[in-house]
């Protein structure tokens, strides 16, 4: 009871920060987001209980058979113990098998499909870009076509113009489906704490919900896929539904309906540091 109040009493005094394990994100905004914070945060806490314990025992060691005034020669030495070799045996094997089935549940939920999402996205990666295609109820789908984001000229900062950006609604149910072009990618929205692989020839999907927080958001590739790897960059805009809407609207108006092509060479100038323009 007292190291349960000395631990509430502590946690009180954390910060949002603190509490969410310095994860890069807002509690809310998906289903998975606060699932996976609690999976991050806990192992920490009971590693750090564990590790707190080792040291004591160490340094408890150290002192009660340290060697004292006096004595010489080697101490008594113990080949067997079986309590204790049986004790530090099994508690590991217990540990391991006590987070691998706390993550095998999460991951469990957290790859869950969700039948008849409210919206359902395509996202194709491409060296080195993204391209996004929004499904429509009863209607052709819509198309966004990214380009390699490129650098202001003369210097090393990337034009956040140039940046793809993807439209999800909140407080909707969202599937992603995901695709490669040409090599593997992976798809990484930073603050939702989870990426997936894109495979050539593979299709693989993501499904969560998001809640009520709306703003912008980054997304980035998580697996080396050349020499732009780390300008796959991509935003991440939840919206309102209506806003969401909206911009449906507005990739039809544009005339980008249907797919884009995927015969379409994805690399697309950039700049060198000097600003001068390269294919």
């Amino acid at each position: 009871m007292p190291a349960a109040a000395l631990t509430a009493a502590v946690l009180a005094g954390c910060t949002q920060e603190q509490l969410q394990g310095w994860l890069p994100s807002t509690p809310g905004l998906t289903n998975h987001v606060d699932r996976i914070v609690g999976l991050w945060t806990t192992s920490w806490i009971v590693l750090l209980a564990i590790g707190i314990l080792v040291w004591g025992l160490m340094l408890w060691a150290s002192v009660a058979y340290r060697r004292r005034k006096g004595q010489t020669g080697l101490p008594a030495q113990l080949r067997y113990n079986m309590p204790i070799e049986i004790f530090f045996t099994t508690v590991p094997i217990l540990l391991v098998m006590t987070f691998f089935a706390f993550t095998a549940r999460d991951q469990a939920a957290i790859e869950a499909e969700i039948e008849d999402p409210d919206v359902s996205i395509t996202a194709y990666g491409k060296r080195w870009a993204w391209d996004f295609v929004y499904d429509r109820e009863n209607k052709d789908p819509v198309y966004f076509e990214g380009i390699q984001a490129l650098n202001e000229p003369g210097t090393m900062h990337i034009d956040e113009d140039t940046i793809p950006t993807l439209y999800m609604p909140s407080n909707s149910s969202v599937e992603i489906i995901l695709e490669s072009r040409d090599v593997a990618h992976s798809f990484w929205i930073v603050e939702m704490l989870y990426k997936k692989d894109m495979l050539p020839g593979v299709t693989n999907h993501m499904y969560f919900e998001t809640g009520d927080v709306e703003g912008t958001f980054t997304g980035k590739c998580a697996e080396l896929c050349g020499e732009y790897h780390s300008m796959m960059l991509f935003n991440v805009e939840i919206v309102s539904p209506d806003e969401y809407q909206a911009y449906l609207d507005e990739l039809e108006a544009e005339g980008n309906v249907g797919h884009p092509d995927e015969s379409l060479n994805p690399l697309q100038p950039t700049w060198d540091n000097e600003g001068e323009e390269e294919e």
